[in-house]
């Protein structure tokens, strides 16, 4: 009996062979495909890696900025706090200045109305003199006193 299967060997071992052959090459294609993915995630990677550097680069230059632009902010508040110091000083001695003007204008007033002393009379003017000696305005607390002030006089 002849079996139909002999012939039928002959083109089931060049199907076997076909197939090996397209394993073969689907093997080999999937393989190349993974490399190319793998060089691919590795050039992202680096890429990823390139950024983080540079970011802490930038980071690093914001941050020195920053402390720089803080050092100038509380040195110009320090020194705003002094000037402020330092009106207020000069308010209160203006203050005190415009009293002692204020008083001695009011004080020539009374004298001159008071008839005390009259403009067209003769007086003696060392009298006058003498009467006025007893308030200088010159020698006052206020004149004599340095404008001090310190950075933290003005603490907010």
């Amino acid at each position: 009996m002849a079996s139909p299967s002999g012939t039928s060997s002959g083109s089931s071992s060049l199907q076997n062979s076909d197939e090996n052959q397209r394993k073969r090459k689907r093997m080999i294609s999937n393989r190349e495909s993974a490399r190319r993915s793998r060089v691919r995630k590795q050039k992202h990677l680096d890429d990823l890696m390139s950024q983080v550097s540079q970011l802490r680069a930038e980071n690093n230059h914001i941050l020195c900025n920053m402390n720089l632009v803080n050092q100038l902010c509380l040195n110009i508040e320090s020194e705003n706090s002094v000037l402020r110091a330092q009106l207020f000083e000069l308010n209160h001695r203006l203050q005190a200045l415009n009293d002692i003007i204020s008083w001695m204008n009011s004080s020539n007033k009374m004298i001159s109305t008071g008839g005390v002393v009259e403009i067209n009379d003769q007086i003696n003017y060392g009298d006058y003199h003498d009467h006025m000696v007893n308030i200088n305005p010159w020698s006052l607390v206020h004149f004599n006193e340095p404008i001090m002030a310190s950075s933290d006089a003005f603490m907010y």
